[in-house]
């Protein structure tokens, strides 16, 4: 057998025993999750739509991602914690990853990506917070107090760049990531005088640093929900308007459409393809911008996300930067859960 029919079958034992104890029944943990097969394009669709094999697979990707990488990743466990308390909270699966951040947040790392992972637990515990408890956790409230001591004058954050779109490619996506936490984090800590000194800074960095792309208008509409002056609600309804323009025929959207980022690996970018990203990240921001969940575009998504799961319960992604692990569907997975849970899909 060859190097490419081994790869390939040991994907397809890996698939059987992830599948196996996801269905068991039993909660999975840290102790005894199994590995998680590959990313692929090929793997099959599955025949029929499953919110707790969507579920199984989130927390088999975060799970796999601490016990192998012993770190966070904004296309894995900080997405995770976004989307998996809208399936259940109490799973010990999001209990352990939540206090895996917490650590992180209470014990920074040092280095060139510290800001990075400063400002993302920060948001993601803010998030998190707002989504379980509606209390802002003491751990939670240090870490958006240590995110404006390491924010520029400019307003912004030095950000992890690794020419991986959409979230560790520019300075702009850690500034919209601190306004989302702040604005969702709960008892009024936007209102503390720390929070308005930085926000003002935030501001600013808006007003000098327009976003570069339809992406990250999207992501900066969901903290002008909660915070004044990042949006008017012409702006908002424009952000609508050309997503809706990208809808697909087949009721999809692409990820890379968002943004046409260049790829390194001098592969051309699929414009023509629906993926799980797009799809998930559109539905979700249409909601949340007050499309409702009847309206034909949200149905269109909705069902392009409810018959095309794969059989391990992901949504596949291609990777926009290049041809490799496709890591970016464990947060397209994270969104198009977000989506149907924003639609009443169970």
């Amino acid at each position: 057998m060859n190097q490419r029919l081994c790869r390939h079958a040991s994907s397809l034992l890996m698939a059987a025993l992830v599948s196996a104890t996801a269905f068991s029944g039993e909660p999975l943990t840290l102790e005894n999750v199994p590995g998680l097969a590959p990313n692929r394009a090929d793997e099959p669709i599955r025949s029929e739509f499953s919110m707790e094999a969507a579920v199984r697979f989130l927390d088999a990707a975060a799970l796999n991602w601490q016990k192998e990488r012993k770190c966070f990743a904004c296309h894995s466990d900080y997405t995770y914690l976004v989307a998996r308390p809208l399936a259940g909270w109490d799973a010990p699966a999001h209990q352990q990853i939540r206090q895996k951040l917490e650590q992180l947040a209470e014990k920074p790392i040092e280095g060139k990506h510290a800001v990075t992972h400063t400002v993302m637990a920060a948001s993601i515990l803010a998030q998190n917070d707002a989504l379980t408890t509606g209390k802002l956790h003491p751990i939670t409230r240090a870490a958006l107090d240590r995110v404006w001591q390491v924010q520029r004058d400019d307003g912004g954050f030095d950000w992890m760049k690794f020419n991986q779109p959409p979230s560790e490619i520019d300075d702009h996506f850690g500034v919209t990531m601190a306004a989302i936490g702040v604005g969702a984090a709960p008892d009024g800590y936007a209102q503390t005088p720390a929070a308005k000194a930085g926000l003002e800074k935030i501001l600013r960095y808006f007003n000098n640093n327009p976003p570069a792309n339809l992406h990250h208008r999207a992501m900066k509409l969901l903290p002008s929900l909660h915070l004044d002056g990042i949006m008017t609600k012409s702006e908002r309804q424009q952000v609508v308007e050309d997503l809706s323009a990208l809808q697909k025929p087949d009721g999809g959207w692409g990820a890379v459409t968002l943004g046409n980022w260049k790829r390194c690996d001098d592969q051309p970018q699929d414009l023509e393809s629906s993926d799980g990203y797009g799809t998930g990240f559109a539905v979700y921001v249409l909601r949340q911008a007050g499309v409702p969940a009847a309206d034909p575009r949200v149905q269109q998504g909705i069902a392009w996300l409810k018959t095309h799961q794969r059989q391990s319960g992901r949504w596949f992604t291609r990777s926009m930067w290049k041809d490799s692990q496709h890591y970016i569907s464990h947060s397209g997975t994270a969104y198009a859960i977000l989506a149907l849970a924003a639609c009443g899909e169970r």
